[in-house]
């Protein structure tokens, strides 16, 4: 894919929206480790909850990738993760809008 240039608008927008998008998995995994917190009676279960919060923070940190040059990837995998939704990215230009749901799609 070619270099996609962002207008200050759309970087305002996209990093609102990615926040956004954060906010919500981090909530999502809060409340999936309380309950799983809440479900532990033996200490394998604890290593278990470990290593679970072990592979998330990796997916996590590894996904929210705020890089320009990556940011369509970004936006397509939260959308199809459902982190998002196509309304939120009605501020992109219409080109990018397309690059994304496409790729939402694969």
């Amino acid at each position: 894919m070619s270099e996609v240039n962002w207008s200050e608008g759309e970087k305002q927008a996209a990093r609102e929206v990615f926040k956004r998008a954060y906010e919500r998995e981090i909530d999502g995994l809060i409340q999936e480790v309380r309950q799983k917190v809440s479900e532990i009676n033996e200490v394998d279960e604890v290593w278990k909850l470990h290593d679970f919060l072990s592979a998330k923070r990796h997916e996590i940190d590894g996904k929210y990738d705020y890089r320009y040059s990556v940011l369509i990837f970004v936006f397509a995998q939260l959308l199809k993760e459902g982190w998002l939704n196509l309304a939120e990215l009605q501020f992109l230009e219409p080109d990018k809008l397309a690059k994304i749901n496409a790729l939402a799609r694969i």
